[in-house]
């Protein structure tokens, strides 16, 4: 597969938010065929790294709800929304700037472990299930919006998560990926079962 094109047409795919802030790189040595990292307060971009080779290996709906995915879970992390642990990062590194031209050890040693501790918070509160849940269903509704409907959307999600952990040569899903599953499945009507508001909250 030439990357250039199927980048075009991924970031064309893409809701304005996701092409203002995500870039597609081109990624042949990493072992998975879709991955971004945690994205840094401070990160003008949020790269998502493909494996074209491994990419290519996906059908196209499941290459789309893939990358809209990604593309999801990248917005939903806000650093700078009006929440408590935000305020606290912002507070801690004003004190730690405060506590280092004033010279008190402890002052910054205080401010730069309560602005941690916030900032830690804010991370796990982006990788807590429901959160994960939430990017699949915003996923399907961005692909609404392109045309899918929303249990094939689900279904394409869905075989994409198993055809990808095949492909990448894992054992199988981890725990993350079959809460997911089972959500994707009542979605797209192959299951009556799916996961309860409170039942996906750690």
């Amino acid at each position: 597969m030439d990357p250039s094109p199927e980048i075009f047409r991924l970031l064309d795919l893409m809701p304005a938010s996701g092409r203002m802030l995500c870039k597609i790189v081109n990624k042949p040595q990493q072992s998975t065929a879709i991955e971004s990292s945690f994205p840094l307060p401070w990160a003008r971009e949020r790269p998502i790294y493909i494996n074209f080779d491994l990419w290519r290996k996906l059908s196209r709906p499941q290459r789309d709800l893939l990358l809209l995915r990604t593309v999801s879970w990248l917005l939903g992390v806000k650093w700078f929304k009006p929440d408590l642990y935000q305020g606290v990062v912002i507070a801690g590194l004003l004190g730690t700037l405060v506590e280092l031209v004033e010279g008190d050890a402890v002052g910054v040693v205080t401010a730069g472990g309560l602005t941690a501790l916030a900032g830690v918070q804010i991370w796990r509160s982006t990788h807590r299930s429901d959160r994960e849940i939430e990017a699949d269903q915003s996923a399907i509704q961005i692909a609404l919006r392109r045309g899918y409907n929303e249990p094939d959307a689900a279904r394409h999600l869905l075989s994409a998560i198993e055809t990808v952990a095949t492909l990448e040569g894992r054992p199988g899903l981890d725990f993350m990926e079959l809460i997911r599953i089972q959500n994707l499945r009542a979605i797209a009507g192959l299951s009556a079962v799916g996961i309860p508001e409170d039942g996906i909250r750690e």
